[in-house]
């Protein structure tokens, strides 16, 4: 039975063209953790949104969706406590598809802690 709410992360909140991918790598700020890379720029108008990058190092098909879907649910989740007018690309690094889902949390949320002119990275285990 459905309630009619849907819980997906809606299209307006995701980035889907090289090009907006493109112009995040050549003026975001980079951050590390010991799986992923996340590029951040800031937006003059709309949404927080985010884009990933998932390659065949990762992992087989099944592998990168996996991290995917738990990277989006991530971002669903802790929406709230991002910046406003901020774009966000999290590229998967190779291990990321052995990540649990709580261990993928704690990775990211420490970079949520971060103070905004911090640059070191977190690590995971």
């Amino acid at each position: 039975m459905s309630t009619g709410k849907s819980f997906r992360l809606p299209a307006a909140h995701r980035i889907r063209k090289r090009p907006e991918f493109l112009a995040l790598r050549n003026s975001g700020r980079l951050l590390r953790t010991s799986h992923f890379l996340v590029l951040t720029s800031r937006r003059v108008q709309g949404p927080t949104r985010l884009g990933i990058t998932a390659s065949r190092r990762i992992g087989n098909a099944v592998v990168r969706n996996r991290v995917k879907r738990l990277l989006r649910e991530f971002f669903r989740l802790h929406y709230h406590l991002l910046p406003a007018l901020t774009d966000f690309s999290i590229v998967a690094r190779s291990g990321a598809g052995s990540l649990t889902g709580r261990e993928l949390q704690q990775e990211l949320a420490c970079l949520l802690a971060m103070p905004e002119g911090e640059t070191i990275g977190c690590s995971s285990r």
